[in-house]
Parts: C-alpha cells; sequence; structure tokens
C-alpha cells in the first residue's frame, strides 16, 4: 500500500541566476512592455482616430483590441518554442520583432495597416509574458513565485500608470506616430540588458521537442489539472474586466465627466492601488497563502462593485466617486490576479513554458472578448463597466469554489504520494 502525506502550499525557492532585485526588475522590465503597447495609446484614440478617419469612437477601441487579441493567441506558438529552445532564444527574437512591429505602426498608412501591425505587434510580445512566467517557475515556485510575481507587478504596475502621461506627454512634442518610434527605441533597451545578462534557465534535461503529440499532451494535462484550469478560468473572468475598463476609460472621461484632459491623472489614480496591492502581497503572501489573499481580494472586489453600482442608481456618481470606487476594484484585482497566476502553474513545472501558453491563451484571448463586450456595451454612463467588474468577479467566485471543492479563505491541503 502507498503511503500519502498532506503537503500545503508552503514556501519554496530555488533562486534567480542574476541577484534578486536585478532579476525581478528585469521580469518588470520585459512584462512591462506589453502594458506599454496598451496604456500609452489611449490618449491618443482620439489624434488617431481624426488621423486615419475612424469617426466612430467605439471602433477606436479596436487599436486596443487587436493588440490584445494577437497577444492572447499567439501565447500558444510560444510557449513549445520555449520549452524546446529555451526562454533566452524566444525572448531575444520576440523583443527583436516587437520593435519591428512597432516601427511598421508608426509609418501605417490606414486603420486597416494599423491593426494588422497591432495584432502583429501583440503577438511577438506574447513570449514577454510566457517565456517570462516559465522563466519565474524555473527559479522559483508555489508562495516564493508568488512574491516574486507580486513585486514584478509592482514594478510592471508603475507602467500603466504612467504610460497615458507618456502617450499624453508625446503627443506635445510629436504625433501619435512618435509614440510607437519611442515604444520601439524602448523594446531595444530592454532586449540589451536581457541579452547581456540573463543566461538561460531552461535545464537541459527539460528541453522538450516540438511535436504534435508532446504538445496536444501538454495541453491536455494543463487542462486537465484542476489548479491549472480552474485558476486560468477564474483569471479569464477578471482579466476581461480590466480589459473593459481599458477599452472604456476613454470615453469614460470624455464622455461621462467631459474632463479628456484629466485621463492621465485619473488613470494613474485608479492604478496606483494595483501596484500598491501587488507590494503588500509580496509582504505577506509567504505567511498567508496565495489563497486566503486571493479570496479575500476577490470578494472585496465583489463587494465594491455592489456599492458602486447603488451608488450609480442612487444618481451619487462623480468623478471622484469613480477614481475612489475603481481604485478599490482594481487594487483587489491586483491582490487576487497576481496569486491566481502562481496558484495556475503550481504543477506546471516540468512543461513551464506551454502550461504557461495554453493558460495565458484562454486568459488574454477569451479576455479580449469579454472586455469587447463590455467596452461595446458603453452608452454614455459607468453602468456596463461596473456590471461588468461585478459580473466577473461572481464568475471568477463560482470558479474558486469548485476548483477549491468550497474550501475558500483557507491554504489547500494537497495530497501527494509519499517517496
Amino acid at each position: 500500500m502507498t503511503a500519502e502525506t498532506l503537503v500545503s502550499d508552503a514556501p519554496a525557492m530555488r533562486g534567480a541566476p542574476i541577484g534578486f532585485v536585478e532579476f525581478v526588475a528585469l521580469v518588470a522590465a520585459l512584462m512591462s512592455l506589453t502594458a506599454l503597447g496598451i496604456d500609452s495609446m489611449l490618449p491618443a484614440l482620439p489624434a488617431i482616430g481624426e488621423s486615419l478617419g475612424i469617426a466612430s469612437e467605439n471602433s477606436r477601441q479596436y487599436i486596443v483590441t487587436a493588440f490584445v487579441i494577437g497577444f492572447g493567441v499567439a501565447q500558444l506558438v510560444h510557449g513549445p518554442l520555449a520549452d524546446r529552445f529555451g526562454r533566452r532564444t524566444v525572448l531575444l527574437w520576440s523583443l527583436g520583432l516587437y520593435a519591428l512591429a512597432n516601427v511598421a505602426c508608426a509609418l501605417a498608412g490606414s486603420f486597416t495597416l494599423l491593426l494588422i501591425a497591432r495584432v502583429a505587434g501583440g503577438a511577438v510580445i506574447a513570449a514577454a509574458r510566457v517565456a517570462t512566467i516559465a522563466l519565474v517557475r524555473d527559479c522559483y515556485h508555489g508562495r516564493a513565485m508568488a512574491r516574486v510575481m507580486s513585486i514584478a507587478f509592482m514594478v510592471f504596475m508603475i507602467v500603466p500608470i504612467l504610460a497615458p502621461t507618456f502617450g499624453w506627454s508625446v503627443l506635445q512634442f510629436g504625433d501619435w506616430r512618435a509614440i510607437f518610434w519611442v515604444i520601439a527605441g524602448l523594446t531595444l533597451v530592454v532586449l540589451a540588458w536581457f541579452w547581456v545578462r540573463m543566461p538561460e534557465t531552461l535545464a537541459p534535461e527539460n528541453v522538450l521537442p516540438i511535436t504534435p503529440a508532446r504538445i496536444l499532451s501538454d495541453w491536455r494535462q494543463t487542462l486537465s489539472d484542476r489548479l491549472s484550469l480552474g485558476y486560468t478560468l477564474a483569471a479569464t473572468a477578471l482579466m476581461g474586466s480590466l480589459y473593459g475598463y481599458l477599452n472604456s476609460i476613454q470615453q469614460i472621461m470624455a464622455d461621462v465627466f467631459a474632463k479628456p484632459d484629466l485621463l492621465a491623472l485619473i488613470f494613474a489614480v485608479t492604478s496606483v492601488t494595483m501596484a500598491a496591492a501587488n507590494l503588500m502581497n509580496s509582504r505577506i503572501v509567504m505567511k498567508l497563502g496565495t489563497r486566503l489573499i486571493s479570496h479575500c481580494a476577490l470578494s472585496g472586489l465583489i463587494l465594491v462593485s455592489l456599492v458602486h453600482l447603488g451608488a450609480i442608481e442612487a444618481n451619487w456618481e462623480s468623478l471622484t466617486s469613480f477614481a475612489v470606487f475603481q481604485a478599490l476594484t482594481l487594487g483587489c484585482f491586483g491582490l487576487a490576479t497576481s496569486n491566481f497566476s502562481a496558484m495556475a502553474m503550481e504543477n506546471m513545472g516540468r512543461i513551464a513554458g506551454t502550461a504557461s501558453s495554453v493558460q495565458g491563451f484562454v486568459s488574454v484571448t477569451a479576455g479580449a472578448v469579454i472586455g469587447a463586450v463590455i467596452g461595446q456595451a458603453f452608452d454614455g454612463t459607468t453602468v456596463p463597466l461596473v456590471l461588468g467588474f461585478l459580473l466577473a468577479g461572481l464568475a471568477a467566485l463560482a470558479v474558486v469554489a469548485l476548483t477549491e471543492r468550497g474550501r475558500l479563505f483557507r491554504p489547500a491541503i494537497v495530497v501527494k504520494p509519499a517517496e
């Protein structure tokens, strides 16, 4: 008879090949290129629309959606490549191609060409999510991985906070095309940093061949693992609400509050709590665990969204109340999703690249579709956005409850065979 032992989500750490601070900063820089490619566009949407003849304000949202869809779908490709050729090779190629894609955006002469270039840019920089998460998983797992990702997300969230201001600042000295030129230059800086400092983290014994049978087997393993599937679906629901926010915020500021010039400020105010939440998570996750923190944060998101809807129905909505409620909502979002990512990867160590790609494909692609629905539902009020956060939170809570078999707000107990 095989003995069994109970194992909780205890801390586990091997360590990074470079200094911890530099490792986290480099991971954050890689991930930030995606945020920069999305959020710096927000102040430029009206200028792009005017330049390329996009009459409908809702149609301008496709500039964001096209990037996100390319980013989501391409992750299925980057995962197997990262498991076969290594994290370093895949990331170096993707960064170079991302710089070229932004050059193509800067030179686009029509809305159609811009959207094609945006899809291509999202597709190549998708490696920055897949290979980077696999790289972190090569070095850390469990609560230690959640801690690393929280610190990286904290630094990473500075970019969304500053990106609209960056885009607005560029527009003061040039046209919208200059934004893409600057992103291309910053990408080359990160590429040089990564090339000089980061060695390969994929162990030779973990190199996997690119064969249909192997890839399908890894996809099946990723989607059949309870934690992987459950927390990926929960993250998908929440990502959908976030993309709805990104799609809607420019129109909300212009049409609901008639304060388009305050977009960068309000975006920063409502986003800074995500950075603060991830800093807090990095300091408490090793003690409290990923489940207790994320389940409480998810419950908080639902509660805040309910109160926000009540305030709207009572006609108490103002720019100040919107900023406060959204800041609280996004803070809960940050606490939940950073831990969801770590839990989804918990049992995926050997196939980290492919698993990360499948999880990313599901959460980003489906999230983009959900976000597009929320964005297109914009009706001149903040109701569709807030309702989107509420429904996404409820859906995520239902999935988490099923995944944990009702064991919410406690560290999970996993049954494993004893050696």
